[in-house]
């Protein structure tokens, strides 16, 4: 039997996380196995983590917040490495 997915805030931040790392070209595609580089969309993805950050600033834990800062400055730097 297949377990249920607990949709979270953290579910949908590391959502777009491996998203903007799969579009980077740091990790392969799960569907497919390959490696491909969309810089637009490593952005997009990025991007959409900001507003998320900006959306919910006053209304997350501490821990959630320092989490989500430190995860956009991660993806940020290897976006400009990549």
């Amino acid at each position: 039997m297949q377990e249920k997915m607990e949709a979270s805030l953290s579910v949908l931040i590391m959502s777009l996380a491996s998203s903007a790392v799969m579009a980077m070209g740091l990790a392969p595609d799960p569907s497919t196995g390959k490696s491909a580089k969309d810089k637009n969309m490593a952005r997009f993805n990025i991007d959409l983590l900001v507003v998320l950050q900006q959306k919910t600033k006053g209304n997350l834990t501490a821990e959630e917040a320092q989490f989500l800062d430190n995860l956009i400055n991660d993806l940020q730097l290897k976006f400009v490495s990549v």
